[in-house]
C-alpha cells in the first residue's frame, strides 16, 4: 500500500483510494469504499475485509478529527462537536434532529476572514482553510451519530465556520463525495455564502443543482458594507445578478439568511427595501429571518419575537416568502453565528446605524 498520502481518512477520492490499495484485489476497492460512505464504518469495523488490510487503512488514513468536547441541548435533538484537527486548530459542527429530518452543519474553514462584526467566527478571525477529507468526516461522523438514534442524515448545510465560497474548490470537492459516495441527493445539500459573487458564478458553472443561501442582512449598500464588510467589494446589484443567474441556470430557488438586529434592519422600510430589491431582480426568492443570537464581540441585542413576527408578515404582505428560523442549541452557542470553537473574539465594539 502506497502511504505517501499524508492526510486524513476521508481525503482520498476513489481513484487515490485504488492506488493506496495496489496489490490487493480489484474487489476491495468496492468493499473499502462502499464500508467507508455507504456503511459509515471506521476501518476497522469493515468487516469484509482481511484485517491486516484494516490495519494497514487505519495506519495510512488517520481520523482527521480529534473529538474535544460534544455538547447536547434541545432534549437531546441539537448536538455539537468540538472537533481538534492534526494541527491543534479547531473548528465546529452542529447535528440537528427534526421531526421530519435530520440536518448537519458544517464548518469550511478555521475561523472566517469575512469580518462580519455580529458573527462569533468573524469576530475570532481566519486561520486555515478546511481540506476535503476535514469537511467530508463531519458529515460521516455526524450521520453515524444519526444512526445510532435510529435516524438517517438527509440534509448538509454549510453554514458553519468560514465562508464556504472562500474555499470552494474543497467544499466543492466534499459536496461531490456526499453526492456520489454517500448517496446525497443535491437538493438536499446547501452552500452558504455572505455574498462572494465569483463563487457564486462559479458554482453556477458546477453539475450539481444544490441549494444556493446568502447571508443578506441588509437591501441596502450602506447598511450592508457596515454589516457584512465584504459588500464593498461585491455590492448588491452584482450579488442579486449573480443569484438570479444561479437561479436560471440551475433552477434552484435561492434563500436569503436574514439575521433581525434590534433597531438596525428589523424596521418596515428594512422589509419594503428588501421587497423592492427582490422584485427589481425578479428573483423569488425565499428569506430565512434568524433572531440575531447573542456573541461576546457585539454589543447589539437580536429582535424580539413580536418584532420578527411583525417583520414577517410584512414582508408576507409584500408578496416575499418568507419563514422565521426556529434557533436551536442557543444555549450551547451553537445556534446561527454562535461557533467560535472556543476561539477568543473581538471585544465589542460600538456602532452606529447609517440613516
Amino acid at each position: 500500500m502506497n502511504d505517501s498520502l499524508n492526510d486524513s481518512l476521508y481525503t482520498p477520492d476513489r481513484d487515490e483510494l485504488a492506488g493506496l490499495l495496489e496489490g490487493e484485489p480489484r474487489y476491495r476497492l468496492d468493499q473499502v469504499w462502499a464500508g467507508l460512505y455507504t456503511q459509515l464504518a471506521a476501518p476497522a469495523d469493515i468487516s469484509n475485509v482481511p484485517k491486516a488490510l484494516r490495519e494497514r487503512l487505519a495506519t495510512a488514513l488517520p481520523p482527521a478529527l480529534t473529538q474535544v468536547v460534544r455538547r447536547v441541548s434541545d432534549g437531546g435533538d441539537t448536538v455539537k462537536y468540538l472537533w481538534e484537527l492534526h494541527d491543534g486548530s479547531r473548528i465546529e459542527t452542529v447535528l440537528m434532529l427534526y421531526p421530519d429530518r435530520v440536518t448537519v452543519c458544517v464548518s469550511s474553514q478555521v475561523g472566517c476572514a469575512m469580518g462580519c462584526g455580529f458573527c462569533a467566527t468573524g469576530q475570532a478571525g481566519f486561520t486555515r482553510q478546511l481540506t476535503v477529507g476535514e469537511i467530508v468526516e463531519q458529515v460521516v461522523v455526524s450521520a453515524r451519530e444519526a444512526r445510532t438514534m435510529g435516524r438517517r442524515l438527509g440534509n448538509v448545510v454549510f453554514m458553519g465556520m468560514g465562508e464556504p465560497m472562500a474555499n470552494e474548490a474543497a467544499v466543492w470537492g466534499a459536496v461531490e463525495r456526499f453526492h456520489g459516495a454517500v448517496g446525497m441527493s443535491a437538493r438536499h445539500l446547501t452552500i452558504s455564502t455572505v455574498g462572494i459573487v465569483p463563487g457564486i458564478h462559479k458554482l453556477a458553472e458546477r453539475p450539481l443543482p444544490v441549494n444556493l443561501a446568502v447571508s443578506l442582512h441588509a437591501a441596502n449598500d450602506e447598511l450592508r458594507n457596515e454589516l457584512v464588510p465584504i459588500n464593498k467589494r461585491y455590492p448588491l446589484d452584482d450579488l442579486m445578478a449573480a443569484c438570479s443567474g444561479y437561479l436560471a441556470a440551475k433552477g434552484r430557488r435561492v434563500s436569503f439568511e436574514w439575521a433581525l438586529i434590534a433597531g438596525v434592519n428589523d424596521r418596515t422600510r428594512d422589509a419594503a427595501e428588501l421587497a423592492k430589491l427582490t422584485r427589481r431582480f425578479r428573483l423569488p426568492a425565499h428569506v430565512n429571518l434568524i433572531p440575531l443570537n447573542p456573541t461576546p464581540g457585539y454589543p447589539t441585542v437580536g429582535s424580539s419575537a413580536t418584532k420578527v413576527r411583525e417583520f414577517c408578515d410584512t414582508l408576507i404582505g409584500l408578496g416575499v416568502n418568507a419563514t422565521v428560523r426556529r434557533n436551536r442549541g442557543t444555549d450551547i452557542d451553537a445556534a446561527c453565528g454562535q461557533l467560535a470553537a472556543g476561539q477568543p473574539v473581538a471585544p465589542p465594539r460600538t456602532r452606529s446605524t447609517p440613516g
